[in-house]
């Protein structure tokens, strides 16, 4: 497959480039080119306005017999938008311009002329004064008086404005010196006066925060008297009783049951705890007392035996029978079971 951009031509071995035929084109032969308006124009034919930068389909031509230093000179065809009248212009490679031809007039050509007039005059000048040496003396005298008439009008000028000013320098110096005190005393006021009103304010803070930590304290301290136990030595809060507990166990005689370690830990049995059925509590016995009639407690069965339990001691450790069948060592222990569940 050939390729679609071809860099490489394929020459025969019996190709002669003689044999190709030259085409013989005029030389002033036109092409079609796409330019802008190089300048502002207007047509003769119709008086259409034809402004800077307005896109053309122009035919181009090169002018036979006109060259500037080697250059070619081109000149460009265009239509009027209006009429369709053609204008021509052509390339300025002297002034790197163009130059209008025929068919409309270019606007805005003032500052051109006076450039082309001013030329003249400096090269009329120039001749002048290459043959003639009297009109180089006269042309440099002419330039001098010229000079002072122009430093003397400025002078005047000068002069002139001076008297109209009547500027007060010192006036105008004083002014401001005493604006500038004035606006140093504004200043140092507002900076008083904005202190002043931080320490109020400051001030008044503290005040406040002393009222409040006063308080504090007082409340702190009210509670701590409350809080605090009446003891002279830290240690006796270890040997004394809570007076609650006391109470209880003097008035009410109801006892608390014993707290468990593994009570302490996972906490209280009850019914509604996930704990409370997988474990079975145990029941504590009873430990409380029967009634007894007075008579049959108080009185001794012998006299011996009141006796023997009075006076040895020995005895004191043996069961000491009564009338309902109960022994007295089995009371001593109950008495001393109760002691020791209230202690705790």
């Amino acid at each position: 497959m050939s390729e679609r951009k071809v860099l490489n031509k394929y020459y025969p071995p019996d190709f002669d480039p003689c044999k190709i035929p030259k085409l013989k084109l005029p030389k002033d032969r036109q092409y079609v080119v796409r330019l802008m308006a190089p300048f502002n124009m207007r047509c003769k034919t119709c008086g259409e306005y034809i402004y800077k930068g307005k896109k053309f389909n122009a035919r181009k031509e090169t002018v036979m017999n006109e060259l500037y230093m080697g250059l070619p000179i081109f000149r460009f065809y265009i239509k009027c938008t209006r009429c369709l009248a053609e204008i021509t212009f052509k390339t300025d490679p002297e002034n790197t311009d163009y130059a209008m031809e025929h068919g409309a007039t270019r606007n805005f050509q003032a500052e051109k002329l006076l450039e082309e007039e001013e030329k003249r005059i400096v090269q009329d000048r120039e001749e002048e004064e290459l043959n003639n040496p009297m009109k180089v003396l006269e042309n440099r005298t002419k330039d001098s008086k010229m000079e002072m008439e122009v430093l003397e009008n400025l002078q005047e000028l000068k002069e002139l404005n001076q008297r109209q000013a009547q500027v007060d320098f010192e006036g105008m110096i004083d002014r401001y010196s005493d604006f500038e005190k004035r606006e140093k005393e504004r200043e140092k006021e507002e900076d008083e006066r904005e202190t002043k009103e931080m320490l109020d304010r400051a001030l008044v803070k503290r005040l406040r925060d002393s009222d409040s930590d006063s308080e504090k304290e007082e409340e702190d301290s009210s509670g701590s008297q409350a809080k605090k136990p009446s003891t002279d030595k830290p240690t006796d809060i270890l040997t004394t009783l809570k007076p609650t507990e006391a109470l209880g166990s003097s008035a009410g005689g109801v006892k608390k049951a014993k707290v468990e370690t593994w009570e302490r830990s996972v906490g209280t049995l009850g019914g509604k705890g996930a704990l409370g059925l997988l474990v079975v509590r145990k029941k504590p016995a009873a430990t409380f007392l029967k009634p007894r009639p007075v008579a049959a407690a108080s009185a001794p069965t012998s006299q011996t035996d009141s006796k023997a339990s009075t006076t040895d001691p020995k005895n004191a450790s043996k069961p000491v029978t009564t009338q309902n069948g109960s022994s007295s060592l089995s009371l001593l222990g109950a008495y001393s079971d109760s002691d020791s569940n209230d202690s705790e």
